[in-house]
């Protein structure tokens, strides 16, 4: 079992210390705990595609890793990272059209939980880049995620960690998703584009004609209510 700490801090916003470890088994209780508490204070629960206990055991048995971020010994956010099966139906490497030695080189960016009372201090993409610098890329090249359009901290995590929005569909039963998709052998800074443009993220129909034609959603920004996706083309 690791229990060994990979990081030590003060949160900005209180200076209180805190430490982060790996989770294990026996941290399930407070992890479900923290996310019912999280669910609880979400205004669009929708947001959170909360995980069973039977689903954190699967990342804890060695298919993934979770870390957590503790206050006192109290675990205040965790963040995790899938392994996803090679025979889901769902795999976001057939969405991205990858074959299947390429989707054996998958991760996915699972759940990540902060609890109300620490938000503010960007533990999420924190936690983000810990977990991506965890990665073994020997044996691991792509990260790969979902987020609901107008999950604006969400999706301002992801591409803060580089990621990129790759495709726009329904996914989980119709719910509608961005796709979000890094390749870490690629350095973002790197890459030039022929083209860019600004959409209007209420504007479904055009975010996925562009993403059909080869564009990749890099940032957000905001203007008054209305909130726009820039999107390049490579």
């Amino acid at each position: 079992m690791n229990t060994s700490i990979i990081a030590t801090g003060k949160l900005p916003s209180k200076e209180q210390p805190f430490y982060v470890r790996f989770l294990n088994k026996p941290d399930i209780f407070e992890i479900l705990h923290l996310q019912n508490m999280v669910r609880q204070s979400l205004e669009v629960a929708d947001f959170l595609q909360p995980l069973t206990v039977q689903e954190y055991e699967h990342i804890l048995n060695g298919n993934g890793s979770m870390i957590g971020v503790f206050v006192d010994d109290r675990l205040i956010a965790f963040r995790a990272m899938l392994i996803p099966e090679m025979n889901d139906t769902e795999h976001l490497g057939i969405d991205l059209g990858l074959n299947e030695l390429h989707r054996q080189k998958m991760l996915y960016s699972e759940i990540s939980n902060v609890h109300p009372d620490f938000r503010g201090n960007r533990l999420q993409t924190y936690m983000g880049k810990l977990l991506f610098a965890q990665i073994d890329q020997q044996s691991f090249q792509y990260v790969a995620t979902t987020v609901a359009p107008f999950n604006i901290a969400s999706l301002k995590d992801k591409l803060a960690l580089d990621m990129e929005i790759h495709a726009l569909k329904e996914k989980y039963n119709g719910k509608l998703r961005y796709i979000l998709f890094r390749d870490l052998h690629t350095i973002k800074n790197g890459k030039s584009y022929t083209d860019k443009q600004e959409v209007n993220m209420n504007d479904i129909a055009r975010q996925q004609q562009l993403l059909q034609h080869g564009y990749q959603g890099n940032s957000i920004s905001q203007t008054n209510d209305t909130y726009w996706v820039t999107y390049v083309k490579h």
